[in-house]
């Protein structure tokens, strides 16, 4: 199989969930840095965004998945084992928070 045949960094599909769950780990960071972990009764348009930031990634990973796995299992792997380890970097301090 030639390298152009296989899923890189290159494609929306790999890097778009990579990005957006880097803009949710900054996010979160940022909030925490600013005020702290505080615990408030309405969530606030911050983690609204953070929400929508880690759910939306997940039918692009499908697709990705969908899309890839059959074709190059390997390659694909790599790449989803990169998404969920960004997905887990960005809940990681809200987990660690007790946010």
């Amino acid at each position: 199989m030639t390298t152009s045949n296989l899923p890189s960094l290159k494609q929306p599909t790999a890097f778009v969930p990579i990005a957006m769950s880097v803009a949710a780990l900054i996010m979160v960071l940022g909030f925490l840095a600013r005020y702290g972990a505080v615990h408030e009764a309405d969530e606030g348009a911050a983690a609204h965004t953070f929400q929508l930031l880690l759910v939306l990634q997940l039918p692009i990973v499908a697709f990705f998945a969908v899309k890839w796995l059959p074709r190059a299992p390997k390659a694909a792997l790599r790449i989803l084992a990169l998404q969920a380890a960004a997905g887990l970097a960005a809940l990681a301090p809200v987990y660690l928070a007790g946010l």
